[in-house]
């Protein structure tokens, strides 16, 4: 790989018990690349993108590790340094746009926020920008639909303002942590498709967080796969899916009819 976007180094983190959440994780991005990071439940992938981007909860901490985002170690930065890389350089994507989209405020106004907080657009601007947005994620009637409330949306719309926002300051990094998780089977392969077709509209990178192989074999281009807090196998889809070398990634491929 030619020089990374994102180079996560021998990165460690600890919730105070005996044996760290994230242990000794490394890995790289390339731009426009999409890696998928699979795992169950509790293995560390979410703990991973949060460290990322240093929004770990307390007690979480990080105990060791760089992350090389475009050539700055982030884990160096200021806290005011980070809030310039969130969202303008590293977006992300939650897997329950219900809890992150605030309740009481319009969606347009809700991607227009992002774009004020990083002054890439003027308050007239960001209206404009707002309703652009909600057209490039697919929602029809944009113009009205900015005026919504995030209870008028249907869950795979609200999906959809959650890229937008993501995507309003047009970001090199996209990390996706869950993002089709409490979506029917339908709804969710659309917004996969959607994140497809952004990718290479807008050359992201990727960073796609699932329990789901079967997400991660339509996806990404290379797989880690993250078994209590260490990875396990990292490769190429192709080669991970076809000749699997952990019995862990084994035993989640069984899961996935069809995808081998």
């Amino acid at each position: 790989m030619a020089t990374p976007l994102l180079d996560v180094q021998h990165l460690s983190v600890t919730f105070g018990g005996p044996t760290p959440a994230v242990d000794d994780v490394s890995f790289q991005i390339a731009a426009g690349e999409t890696l998928g990071l699979v795992g169950e439940s509790g293995s560390g992938k979410s703990v991973t993108a949060f460290s990322i981007l240093r929004l770990l909860q307390v007690p979480g901490r990080i105990i060791g590790g760089r992350v090389i985002f475009e050539g700055r170690d982030l884990l160096a930065l200021s806290e005011g340094e980070m809030r310039e890389v969130r969202g303008a350089g590293i977006s992300l994507i939650f897997q329950e746009p219900m809890t992150a989209l605030n309740p009481v405020m319009r969606v347009g106004d809700q991607i227009a926020e992002a774009l004020l907080v990083h002054r890439k657009a003027t308050r007239a601007e960001a209206r404009d920008r707002a309703i652009e947005l909600l057209d490039a994620v697919k929602i029809p009637d944009a113009g009205r639909r900015i005026r919504d409330y995030p209870h008028q949306l249907s869950g795979g719309m609200r999906q959809r303002v959650m890229i937008a926002i993501a995507l309003a300051c047009r970001p090199r990094l996209v990390i996706a942590d869950e993002p089709t998780t409490a979506l029917d089977v339908t709804i969710q392969a659309q917004v996969l498709e959607l994140l497809r077709e952004l990718k290479g509209r807008y050359n992201l990178a990727i960073l796609l967080i699932t329990h789901d192989f079967g997400v991660i074999a339509e996806m990404a281009d290379r797989v880690a796969v993250m078994f209590k807090g260490r990875f396990v196998e990292e490769g190429a889809v192709r080669d991970v899916l076809r000749n699997p070398r952990d019995e862990y990634t084994r035993n989640l491929l069984a899961a996935v009819p069809g995808a081998r």
